[in-house]
């Protein structure tokens, strides 16, 4: 594998990060306005034009799926549904439906080996992300190819829980880890498990049935080649997919990485460590930064301390909502607020300082407003998260486990914070009531290939570690490990070098240019009077 990092760091420009919960469209009508790439091994028709069965899945051509907020990135684009199997174990059980949307190639001359895009989550719709995929330059070269994995929005059937989502908007007034917090946590996920098992059998919405229905589609859709690019939890199910059925990939992109064998609380509290430190040391290394938050690091974990012993109690006006709404901060909540500031990195230093002379409004705003979006409403599929959460993940980490990494990332947080890792509060109390039986212990091994693998990571990712690409490289042999400073999780969705660098990639997976990382720069950090 190569690993590269930047190492002359010249000044330049910073773009404020895309919203990667990101908002999707109303029902569209498939067009071909752009003339488009032709399926390999199928030169007379143009790729998704053709309906086609194989073995249990089929293709069939028609209008595109359903969004929630209209894509522009989607008109013109052709579009169906691919039908497979909900259990592949049961041989005459039901059938479900996932919505796919072929994004043509900005060039008349296309390449003919397509992209295909994995969502992160679990639970995020992938037709959804379409516009993060082609305002960064994705399809410059090659169709790019989206579809929902089972159980999200743009699914048939759709596993959303939008009863989850409304705890969540309820409890920025609870105290974060309190246990009478869990019980209504537990209590909303009881609800979601009733509403997902009246429309899917729960045990088959997870990484390793995903994985086939991209598998699937690819032989559906008459592609003889194609390449990989996930996200988030997008690179566990990639990751899986290369693993499980390797055939017909020419290339695997993989951005902010989860890695199958370690997926869970623990690495989840190594993330946030290290993303933290790396904007921490950056505010650092910037003189006025340095001069005026002094020991950001050592302040920000003296607040999470004293906020779990103290909880603070505001009021916010959040848009959208008639009343002013009141906040709870707690340690739990100062650590979940950093670990997505990050995106935001210009501003942390002064919240954190802000906060610790006494105003919590900026972080009290942001924690509710990202809770109280209206794009945090009904688009996440629980049901499938659920899926992956309580058969992948926690049968293999206990709640021991996930408080040992964390005590070993941050030794200083109380028992009470580090029992909730970020970003999955009270998740084996969940999964108790999800009531799933466990996969296989396969789930968890680690991927081994030889296909062309770029394995990318941000300088300032508190989600997935950038730690987490080096490990997952050192199992695939032509692999080309990059960290793009000064960028938080999925770095593909703010710099236009780490989208210049998966461009390059996919025209020459075994020697993508990476020299525009020798041009980035820290952001200029927020001073306050």
């Amino acid at each position: 594998m190569r690993s590269i990092r930047p190492t002359h760091p010249r000044r330049t420009l910073r773009r404020i990060p895309a919203a990667l919960a990101g908002a999707t469209a109303g029902v569209l009508v498939a067009g071909l306005a752009v003339t488009p790439a032709r399926a390999e091994g199928s030169p007379a028709a143009p790729l998704g034009t053709v309906a086609r069965t194989v073995g249990d899945a089929r293709f069939v051509p028609g209008p595109c799926p359903r969004t929630a907020d209209p894509i522009p990135a989607l008109e013109g684009a052709r579009c169906g549904t691919l039908t497979v199997p909900e259990n592949r174990s049961r041989h005459k059980g039901r059938k479900i439906t996932l919505g796919v949307a072929i994004v043509a190639a900005a060039t008349s001359r296309p390449a003919r080996d397509p992209i295909v895009w994995l969502a992160g989550g679990p639970g995020d719709d992938a037709v959804s992300e379409a516009q993060l995929a082609i305002d960064g330059g994705l399809n410059r070269d090659r169709d790019v190819i989206f579809m929902s994995q089972r159980g999200t929005y743009s699914a048939d059937p759709v596993l959303t829980c939008p009863n989850v989502d409304a705890f969540n908007a309820r409890a920025v007034g609870l105290v974060y880890g309190a246990p009478s917090t869990g019980r209504l946590h537990v209590r909303a996920t009881r609800v979601c498990r009733e509403q997902s098992a009246s429309r899917g059998d729960l045990s088959a919405y997870d990484s390793t049935e995903s994985a086939t229905d991209y598998a699937d589609l690819r032989v559906a859709l008459g592609i003889k080649r194609w390449n990989v690019f996930g996200i988030s939890y997008g690179t566990d199910l990639a990751l899986i997919y290369l693993r499980d059925h390797p055939k017909g990939i020419r290339s695997v992109g993989i951005d902010g990485v989860l890695p199958p064998s370690l997926a869970g609380g623990a690495v989840t509290w190594s993330a946030a460590r290290q993303g933290f430190d790396g904007l921490f040391k950056a505010c650092a290394e910037q003189p006025s930064c340095n001069s005026r938050y002094p020991h950001l690091s050592a302040t920000f974990e003296r607040l999470v301390r004293q906020l779990e012993a103290r909880p603070l109690t505001t009021t916010v006006t959040v848009p959208g909502q008639p009343a002013p709404v009141k906040v709870v901060l707690d340690g739990g909540v100062l650590v979940n607020w950093l670990t997505s500031a990050t995106h935001l990195a210009s501003g942390v230093p002064r919240s954190i300082d802000e906060l610790a002379h006494g105003n919590p409004q900026r972080i009290a705003e942001q924690w509710a407003g990202g809770k109280l979006s209206p794009q945090a409403m009904g688009r996440v599929a629980h049901g499938l998260a659920y899926g992956v959460f309580c058969r992948e993940w926690t049968p293999f980490e206990s709640e021991a486990d996930v408080i040992r990494g964390g005590r070993r990332a941050f030794p200083s947080f109380p028992r009470s914070v580090l029992a909730n890792a970020p970003q999955l509060p009270f998740l084996h109390a969940d999964c108790r009531a999800w009531d799933v039986p466990a996969a296989p212990r396969s789930v968890r091994d680690v991927t081994r290939s030889n296909i062309p693998t770029l394995v990318m990571s941000g300088g300032f990712d508190a989600q997935t570690a950038p730690s987490n690409g080096a490990y997952v490289a050192r199992t695939l042999s032509r692999s080309t490990v990059v960290t793009v400073p000064y960028v938080a999780h999925v770095a593909f969705a703010e710099s236009p070098c780490a989208q210049a660098i998966t461009a390059s990639f996919f025209d020459s997976p075994t020697a993508p240019n990476t020299e525009c990382l020798a041009g980035l720069q820290p952001p200029e950090f927020e001073i306050a009077p």
